[in-house]
């Protein structure tokens, strides 16, 4: 078994509300990069951990994971849309051992993702059924929510799982870093967003324009400076991202989800997702990280950054 891994920011504004053409053809080589090695790799299997965004799931019943045994894209913002090619029995025998491992995980026959997922596979893999993918859900936006030890063990146990398994993997962590876009909260909603945040699913096509085109005001107004939204954190970002490159889980699990909120913003809980493929990487053994690229883009009000890592099984066997 060989197994690698790609980490990527995540933005639904790219397309609609776009930085300068310099940073923009940054991120776009860096893309295309990151995809040039996913295809030489040729993986035979593919694990995703992402969030949502109110899209696939909610409050009627908000698991903090979930494995997707079937799974579909629905196409939000200009993401792709459609079906992803789920392996049906690794997906069942994966989450078995998930909760064999004491790690409660939701299951899903019918899984909806956005574009948390459905961005990094068009980036990574050039679509959505391309290879076979595993959606594993992580609650980053929904209180409350698990701790960043929690997203720890879940990947931990995954990546036991494939540990056992004859493929070539690649794991996939896809969530922002700080951030705080305008996403509604249950606590404070009027009765008709709370009814959206509760049982939400398949809206209009108008009500999903006038949801986009709100997030697109808000980074604008994010942009030039005239925002309520909570700034971003570099310092706070970095600092995270070396966390992960030297694999210092005990700072790890010290990390609460207050200080993620005050630190990061509302939605930096999806560095959950970035915890999570690392923890699946770690199981496998020591490994080797880099971070490629990081910047802060305001028009995004991300925390842009992405990071590749390999077991060092595999960087020793190529220097062989």
């Amino acid at each position: 078994m060989t197994i690698i891994l790609e980490c990527l920011s995540h933005t639904p504004l790219q397309g609609y509300h776009d930085p300068v053409p310099e940073i923009l053809a940054e991120v776009e080589a860096l893309q295309a990069a990151m995809k040039k090695r996913v295809q030489a790799f040729d993986p035979e299997l593919v694990v995703v951990f992402a969030p949502d965004h109110y899209n696939g799931f909610f409050y009627d019943l908000m698991p903090q994971f979930c494995i997707g045994v079937e799974a579909t894209s629905i196409g939000d913002y200009k993401s792709l849309a459609g079906p992803l090619d789920v392996p049906r029995d690794i997906a069942l025998a994966m989450s078995e051992a998930v909760l064999a491992a004491d790690i409660d995980v939701a299951l899903s026959y019918r899984m909806q993702v956005d574009h948390g997922f459905a961005q990094a596979l068009e980036v990574l893999l050039g679509g959505l059924d391309n290879y076979p993918v595993i959606p594993v859900f992580i609650n980053s936006v929904a209180p409350p929510m698990a701790s960043c030890r929690r997203s720890r063990l879940l990947g931990d146990a995954i990546g036991r799982f494939l540990s056992g398994l004859n493929k070539r993997v690649l794991l996939v962590g896809s969530g922002g870093i700080s951030h705080e876009p305008p996403v509604p909260e249950i606590a404070n909603a009027c009765a008709e967003v709370a009814e959206r945040l509760i049982a939400g699913r398949n809206p209009t096509p108008q009500a999903r324009a006038a949801r986009q085109e709100r997030t697109i005001s808000a980074a604008r107004q994010f942009t030039s400076g005239d925002s309520s939204l909570r700034p971003l954190n570099p310092e706070w970002d970095r600092n995270f991202l070396d966390i992960l490159a030297r694999g210092d889980w005990m700072a790890i699990d010290d990390m609460s989800n207050d200080s993620i909120t005050e630190q990061g913003g509302k939605s930096a809980h999806e560095i959950r997702s970035w915890v999570a493929a690392f923890a699946a990487l770690n199981a496998h053994g020591p490994y080797k990280a880099s971070l490629d690229y990081y910047r802060p883009i305001p028009e995004w009000i991300a925390g842009f950054a992405t990071m590749q890592a390999q077991s060092l099984r595999l960087v020793e066997s190529v220097a062989a």
